[in-house]
């Protein structure tokens, strides 16, 4: 290869970057991210209720559940911080507060619930009962 070909090939390279670099400034690829709702399984076997929630990047104090007239609130938010010489080129994973409500049906013993974190999964197991008992909050364990 000849100075020639090596000089249009960076020349090429430099335009090539030139031109991502605009369009990312006019469609910026970076999500705002505003958009957080964690994704649930509900399972019942005949003893359980049984509710997982991914929640990955957050810790359990970051979480806080609730329960109030049969409706499972779990809510909390998910942040990003960066350093202030650090700037997104690209963020897929979302962020912000988020919160889940989840109607129990009445055949549910609220004060024999448990919540689970671990590996950034929150699991909440309900009792099933005849007695309608009504607790306000949970601790997660």
């Amino acid at each position: 290869m000849n100075e020639f070909t090596i000089d249009i090939e960076k020349q090429l390279t430099q335009l090539g970057n030139d031109i991502q670099d605009f369009v990312e400034r006019i469609v910026p690829l970076e999500d705002q991210g505003y958009d957080f709702s964690p994704v649930c399984d509900i399972i019942e076997s005949s003893d359980t209720y049984v509710i997982k929630l991914d929640l990955p990047g957050l810790s359990k104090k970051e979480i806080n559940i609730a329960l109030k007239e049969h409706v499972l609130t779990v809510k909390g938010e998910r942040v990003e911080d960066l350093d202030d010489d650090e700037t997104f080129r690209r963020q897929e994973r979302s962020v912000g507060v988020f919160s889940r409500s989840f109607a129990l049906p009445e055949n549910v013993n609220t004060s024999e619930t448990d919540a689970l974190f671990r590996n950034g999964v929150l699991k909440i197991t309900m009792a099933k009962s005849d007695e309608v008992n009504d607790s306000t909050s949970i601790p997660i364990k």
